[in-house]
């Protein structure tokens, strides 16, 4: 609508006289209407929930705000997350236990941001789901113009989630709860897999099975006694839990390990966070200050190299899984952690922090000699050039930096960007 001034105009005098709205950045006028997925529910509701219900309005200050959620099979989620806490009070994270997730995923099941399986109706009529021996399984009427959104799961994928979820309860010991509404048909059809595979197991007795809303106070009153629960979810709660718990407890999901097992035996081992990476590289390109928090690919890490020595018994990847775990709490310990403006630390400051502690862990260990004097050097003048490579890193902020691209950066550009310490690189190669 920039061509059509007109239109423009009337929006604006609309928004002028309605509610203000929720900022994603209040200096430069952004709103969730020019980019509908710079606010997204699993990032976004939980922010607002830690804030007491507040978020950013035009004027660069907090204030109440109304959320509206087009849903009705999670957004009483986030309705029983805010009720709850209207009642408690905030939770403590120094006291509060944890929420592990096993999430429904393999073989893209309910898959829920493909094009494959997003569909624009060209006519009215019904959109159905035939067998290979032509039975219909259902269908659904639609309109043109509709869009509709396919959700499937076969077989092999929930059997192999029931059973990680079992797995992972033995464990743990942890409570552990399906979060599955019988009253939805998807949900129904999953609860008759669940219910026949924990009978067969035989440990039906250790598991709970709750609709959302049930299944989200339960789960904040056994994490604010300081005890852990998992929550064992479809694909789309996987992604907002993800978020809701680590975002309730830090104020963020970077901090959070996301591990994926793989049906042939693998996994993916990555950080829990990713939706605010646009701003951050928006505030690096403007001013050359990366705000981006590494903790869960630290933890990531650690958990490779745990899973490596695990799977294939190799006891150096064991000891560097000890290190990661050491130099991760470092960070936390000496509060090493990225700071969000210009002039303090910020992603690259933390990378040296981590790469001096994970040194100083594997120098400092006993279980295996040809690691420990490999890096003791390095260890020493990474410690020795501390105040040098600090300074070196923050004399390159406030002013623009060239990455030569957004989806396809030029390589040596964000090399040159993210590695500005002449002393760091001279050190670790």
């Amino acid at each position: 609508i920039a061509d059509k001034p007109e239109i423009l105009a009337d929006f604006h005098a609309e928004m002028a006289e309605g509610p203000a709205m929720y900022m994603v950045d209040s200096n430069r006028g952004i709103t969730n209407l020019h980019v509908p997925s710079d606010v997204i529910i699993d990032a976004s509701m939980p922010a607002v929930i830690r804030a007491g219900g507040k978020g950013w309005g035009p004027d660069g200050k907090e204030g109440d705000t109304k959320c509206v959620i087009p849903d009705n099979c999670y957004a009483p989620v986030y309705d029983e997350t805010i009720k709850y806490f209207k009642e408690t009070g905030a939770l403590d994270p120094t006291t509060s236990g944890a929420v592990a997730n096993v999430g429904l995923m393999a073989q893209k099941a309910e898959e829920y941001g493909s094009h494959p399986t997003t569909f624009e109706m060209k006519t009215n009529g019904k959109v159905r789901y035939i067998a290979a021996n032509g039975d219909v399984l259902f269908e659904q009427a639609v309109e043109a113009g509709d869009i509709w959104r396919s959700s499937s799961a076969r077989k092999a994928p929930i059997i192999d989630w029931v059973k990680l979820g079992i797995e992972r309860q033995a464990l743990t010991g942890s409570q552990a709860i399906f979060w599955l509404d019988a009253n939805r048909a998807h949900d129904a059809q999953l609860i008759t897999y669940v219910n026949d595979i924990l009978a067969a197991e035989g440990v039906a007795d250790k598991f709970q099975i709750l609709a959302p809303r049930e299944a989200t106070r339960l789960t904040l009153e056994t994490i604010r006694k300081g005890e852990d629960s998992i929550a064992i979810t479809g694909n789309v709660l996987r992604d907002y839990l993800t978020d809701l718990f680590p975002i309730l407890e830090l104020g963020t999901s970077a901090k959070m390990l996301s591990i994926v097992k793989l049906m042939q035996g693998g996994g993916l081992f990555e950080t829990g966070a990713g939706g605010s990476a646009p701003k951050h590289v928006q505030q690096l390109v403007e001013e050359n200050h990366l705000r981006w928090d590494s903790l869960g690919e630290f933890c990531a890490l650690g958990e490779s190299f745990a899973f490596l020595a695990n799977s294939k018994g190799n006891k150096k990847a064991g000891v560097l899984a000890k290190a990661v775990d050491a130099a991760t709490q470092g960070i936390l310990d000496n509060n090493k952690s990225p700071e969000r403006k210009v002039g303090q630390p910020d992603n690259r400051d933390s990378h040296f922090y981590f790469a001096m502690y994970w040194a100083q862990a594997l120098a400092t260990q006993s279980e295996d000699a040809e690691l420990a004097a490999h890096f003791a050097p390095i260890a020493e003048q990474l410690a020795a050039n501390e105040d040098k490579i600090i300074a070196e890193i923050a004399a390159v902020q406030g002013k623009p930096a060239d990455l030569g691209g957004y989806y396809h950066a030029d390589r040596a550009k964000v090399a040159a960007v993210m590695r500005p310490s002449a002393t760091l690189n001279a050190i670790i190669g």
